[in-house]
């Protein structure tokens, strides 16, 4: 596959009908035959009978050939190395492979070197972002100074800066105390905290235990480790009245918690990334380094039990957790491996196999990867509706393809589905009314 991206595409000067598109609304759950118009970068009007018979004259449009079209993905969860490790990914690079992957707006991690636990740096983000001109980019604030765990940052100034959400990234804070001092901080700004859910003093194994990990003579670290955590965090919720969320959920019990806590009224949510629902930890395989991963891939139920949360409506959102690590952090024996995998290309047709199986609709699935992260995290994204930006993609949800990790556009390789059969590709990104990708393979205009 091959395709063109345009960072310095305008807008078109007048108006843009997309017509004769599959249309995917996640937030009415429909989907029909219909069209969107765009006028100015933005929503101009969109539904079923719009230009039934074509486009008025004057009018540009673009026959979508009965492809799908639905809100660009916003991806919650994206590690970048710039600034201060620019060779793993830039967030040009980034900005690249999003939109080569249909998503519209991320929101990027804050463990670069420096983190982002001070306000120049979430500036900086926003700054780039506009030099970049690719997909809408926002930034985490550092929960803690220096993702320590031990000192909270200052919040109030993060977010004034534009900060959208707080977090250590991949850091958990063990530190009951500070945890229950970040919530009630938090709670002044209205501000989300995201947690990575993992005990630390048990979590330091370099895949789940289990048969495998015993198979493979690799050490060990147990589900308990992330169930531990979440209920702890539950309670700090309930006892502070904080806006917590927890990400990455990759096992059962921890989704049984959730579950649990939701049913209780508490102000829970949280998401889980595309390898937990799609992948075990029979992918680690013969101690292959891309399924190195955190959290590890956990057994067959716990995959199925993430995959019942999604159709459940227990997990609020889909994410990436794009992560890259160069040739040197991966070709090393595994338990010396950096973990993490990219995914912004790889997102949506790994997603698109939730549809392909039976377990959700496109527009549910679209809830998860777009309308429901944009609500939780306040951003003007994810959603159909007169006035709003016209961030869009058009996507092929049948088209059969092998994932290939050199044909990747991420600056680097590492995906755990390399050689994975996928169907789904995406054939434009649109971003204010910007096509800043299209496929090879689709024509523009009608």
């Amino acid at each position: 596959m091959s395709g063109k991206i345009d960072k310095a595409a305008p807008p078109h000067a007048g108006s843009t009908a997309y017509i004769n598109a599959r249309i995917v609304d996640p937030t009415g759950g429909s989907e029909y035959l219909g069209a969107i118009l765009i006028s100015d970068g933005k929503i101009a009007d969109f539904g079923p009978n719009l230009f039934a018979s074509g486009a008025p004259y004057g009018i540009q449009s673009v026959d979508c050939r009965g492809f799908y079209l639905a809100p660009g993905v916003v991806d919650t969860r994206v590690h970048t190395g710039e600034p201060g490790e620019e060779h793993k990914e830039t967030l040009e690079s980034a900005g690249v492979a999003a939109a080569v992957g249909g998503i519209t707006s991320m929101v990027l991690l804050p463990d670069t070197e420096p983190p982002f636990d001070d306000a120049s740096l979430i500036e900086f983000v926003a700054r780039r972002a506009r030099q970049v001109k690719l997909a809408n980019m926002y930034a985490y604030g550092a929960l803690t100074v220096g993702l320590e765990g031990k000192e909270l940052a200052e919040i109030g100034l993060l977010t004034e800066a534009g900060a959208v959400a707080f977090t250590d990234a991949d850091h958990a804070v063990g530190n009951a105390q500070v945890m229950r001092r970040a919530l009630y901080y938090a709670k002044t700004f209205d501000a989300l905290i995201v947690h990575l859910p993992q005990e630390p003093t048990l979590s330091g194994g370099t895949m789940t235990s289990g048969a495998t990990a015993t198979r493979l003579g690799l050490s060990g670290s147990p589900p308990l480790a992330e169930v531990m955590m979440v209920e702890r965090d539950i309670r700090l919720a309930e006892m502070t009245g904080g806006r917590l969320h927890l990400t990455k959920i990759s096992t059962a019990e921890s989704v049984e918690a959730i579950a649990a806590a939701k049913a209780r009224g508490l102000r829970i949510t949280c998401d889980t990334a595309a390898p937990y629902f799609a992948l075990n930890d029979l992918a680690v395989g013969d101690y292959r380094t891309f399924g190195k991963l955190v959290p590890p891939l956990r057994a067959e139920k716990d995959r199925l039990a993430v995959v019942e949360g999604l159709k459940n409506g227990t997990i609020d959102a889909i994410v990436s957790d794009h992560r890259p690590q160069d040739q040197d952090s991966k070709r090393v024996p595994f338990a010396q491996a950096e973990p993490g995998g990219i995914g912004l290309e790889t997102l949506l047709p790994i997603s698109l196999e939730l549809v392909h199986g039976g377990h959700l609709t496109l527009p549910r699935l679209f809830q998860l990867l777009s309308s429901k992260p944009a609500a939780l995290f306040g951003l003007p994204a994810g959603k159909l509706a007169k006035g709003a930006p016209a961030d869009l993609v058009l996507f092929d949800a049948d088209y059969a393809w092998k994932i290939d990790r050199d044909d990747l556009w991420s600056k680097t390789k590492n995906s755990p589905f390399d050689e994975r059969p996928v169907q789904g590709r995406v054939l434009a990104t649109i971003v204010g009314g910007r096509t800043i990708y299209r496929d090879d393979s689709f024509a523009t205009t009608a």
